[in-house]
């Protein structure tokens, strides 16, 4: 299975570089490449139209985008992987940061890949994000995560399921205006929560605790 791991502008730390891989495909995203020196890693691609970096020196794998445009600089990276047919994309520093505005936006990115048929993550310090399509059914597993979050990402959903959580969900629907699957943790002596939803795209949102876990 290829993988892309996308490195966009927010602030990371050097933490995250144990979720790389040795034959990763590493996109840095504009000022995205500052990124790569923490997380101990070089560049393949770098693309962007560099409005919060200086554009560094030109070289071939440096792809120089337009300021004008309708795609983000995540975005364009996004389909640029999907191009080259990764079938998985990691995001690094897509998550937090001072513009809120690319947070939803790298949000709305990691459903189009997932539409594409690539499995899509984003994962900072404290939290991991991934997506459940309709008529499918996802399983984490209980690690190191603590909470874990269900919001309709296309506004309203229909036939969550949610089983080995504390508050199970059967058949529910769940809409943008109620946030009625938000800080739901793992029931006593489950090991794992499966998520599925019939009509309408899910976001799952695992978080650390906010006091470590003795075990």
């Amino acid at each position: 299975m290829s993988r892309c791991v996308i490195v966009s502008a927010c602030p990371v730390s050097p933490e995250l570089k144990r979720l790389l891989r040795p034959d990763d495909l590493i996109i840095a995203c504009d000022a995205g490449y500052r990124n790569c020196a923490p997380l101990g890693c070089k560049p393949d691609i770098i693309v962007g139209d560099f409005d919060t970096a200086p554009c560094p020196e030109q070289q071939d794998d440096v792809i120089v985008l337009p300021h004008v445009k309708d795609d983000t600089d995540t975005e364009y990276a996004a389909k640029l992987a999907s191009e080259k047919g990764c079938s998985e994309v990691l995001l690094l520093g897509a998550l937090g940061g001072r513009r809120l505005e690319h947070t939803l936006a790298n949000l709305c990115t990691g459903l189009g890949l997932e539409q594409r048929g690539v499995r899509a993550t984003l994962q900072d310090e404290r939290s991991r994000i991934t997506f459940v399509r309709p008529g499918e059914e996802r399983t984490y597993p209980k690690a190191e995560f603590f909470y874990v979050s269900v919001f309709p990402l296309e506004g309203r959903a229909e036939g969550v399921c949610e089983r080995g959580s504390y508050y199970e969900l059967t058949d529910a629907v769940l809409t943008a205006g109620y946030p009625l699957g938000v800080s739901n943790e793992y029931a006593e002596g489950s090991d794992c929560i499966t998520i599925s939803t019939r009509k309408g795209a899910l976001v799952v949102v695992e978080t650390l605790p906010d006091t470590p876990i003795l075990r």
